[in-house]
């Protein structure tokens, strides 16, 4: 089983595709990451060596923030952004969309599940 930075690439994928089951690692990296390590993009996980893997570890160690180092930095710069309060710090404070959507019809993901609220009662006469 080839593990790379604590994740369990899955055996039965290309190379290309299994490198980006590791959180940083998309498949322009994935085929720039192979193409330095001179191994096939259409070689399957299960197929490559124990040099050929440790080639493919050193460059990640090397070049690329992956996983929680990359993690904690993304969290580091949300903080950063709303401990100066700048526009996107207050959105993310408020947990709306940051990026100019409308937030009227759509944007549940940001806002969560609907918090209905009751209409007031007409006062009967």
């Amino acid at each position: 089983m080839a593990r790379i930075a604590g994740i369990d690439l899955p055996k039965n994928k290309r190379g290309e595709i299994g490198l980006t089951y590791i959180f940083g690692i998309g498949r322009n990296t994935a085929k720039s990451i192979l193409g330095k390590a001179a191994i096939s993009v259409d070689k399957k996980v299960q197929e490559w060596t124990d040099d050929e893997l440790t080639a493919i570890r050193n460059i990640i160690n090397e070049t690329i923030k992956v996983e929680g180092q990359l993690r904690s930095e993304v969290q580091l710069n949300i903080k950063r952004l709303m401990d100066i309060g700048c526009y996107r710090g207050l959105r993310h404070r408020k947990g709306l969309p940051l990026r100019g959507q409308r937030t009227k019809n759509n944007s549940r993901t940001r806002k969560g599940k609907r918090k209905t609220v009751a209409n007031k009662k007409k006062a009967t006469k």
